[in-house]
């Protein structure tokens, strides 16, 4: 790919500068609630997805600083947790399919565990300063939807008002940049901007000019994915109660008793004016 990015990766770092000023912000005002430190590893086995900006950017940035054995150990991490993701996301798509409800989908997903491919034997992330926004933001309120969310460890209480971040309009902005980036590459593939992957297959990715559909001598095919079933009728049974019965522990991978599990209760969730809840 010879397109230059450069001005549309400016904006990108642009907006992660505002997002750090935001947490620092929070930080400084409710510093007793903030928990955030080092070798602190919770927020490196949530389960969220990159959009194309994101994913793009932290696969220049992997490229760029890791070659040769390290390079090669970090992308056998994020095999590994690609598989995991793959296999929680089947979980939701079959308990969707058996009938559980939109609610039930969101818990069986928030309550996944799988460790970040960049999260290091030290618990230190390997690409920290080029870490996605979601990382940046865990540790204080954030909302979606006009549901607020923190991380369980956060000394935040359900029913005070806080400073929270509203996700959707950050979310608005990276699509808006992956439009961007999209129409610069020119690509065959109209949803490009929308594709949303992992933090593993960020990693594992080739962003060549065939996967992203501007290789002018090969007919337009959508880059690579899994096979998706389609759907049954909505049918209430017991498969949709197994498998949003499976714990975070068959994905997380963590030895018991490490930092990772002193939070695995879930969540702290609360709506604006309500009491908190554990999830």
């Amino acid at each position: 790919m010879e397109c230059d990015l450069s001005d549309i990766f400016a904006k990108y770092e642009a907006l992660v500068a505002d997002v750090d000023t935001v947490f620092e912000r929070v930080h400084e005002q409710y510093s007793d609630c903030v928990k955030c430190s080092v070798g602190c590893s919770d927020c490196c086995h949530a389960l969220f997805d990159l959009s194309l900006i994101e994913a793009m950017y932290l696969n220049v940035k992997f490229n760029e600083k890791y070659s040769g054995q390290e390079r090669s150990d970090i992308l056998d991490r994020a095999d590994s947790a690609d598989r995991a993701t793959y296999k929680i996301k089947r979980q939701a798509f079959k308990a969707s399919r058996d009938g559980a409800v939109a609610s039930e989908i969101v818990d069986l997903v928030s309550h996944a565990r799988v460790r970040c491919s960049l999260l290091n034997g030290k618990d230190a992330c390997d690409l920290y300063e080029f870490r996605p926004i979601t990382c940046r933001l865990y540790g204080i309120p954030t909302a979606i939807g006009g549901r607020a969310h923190t991380c369980a460890k956060s000394g935040f209480e359900g029913g005070k008002q806080y400073p929270t971040v509203k996700i959707d309009k950050i979310q608005d902005r990276l699509m808006e940049l992956s439009r961007e980036l999209a129409g610069r590459l020119n690509s065959h593939f109209d949803q490009l901007s929308e594709m949303l992957v992992p933090v593993s297959m960020a990693l594992m990715n080739k962003y060549d000019d065939e996967y992203l559909g501007i290789d002018k001598e090969k007919k337009p095919a959508a880059p690579l994915a899994a096979p998706v079933e389609e759907p049954a009728a909505p049918a209430p049974g017991k498969t949709a109660e197994k498998e949003l019965s499976k714990t975070s522990c068959d994905t997380c991978g963590e030895a018991p008793g490490s930092s990772a599990c002193s939070s695995c209760s879930g969540a702290q969730v609360w709506e604006f004016g309500a009491a908190s809840e554990k999830k």
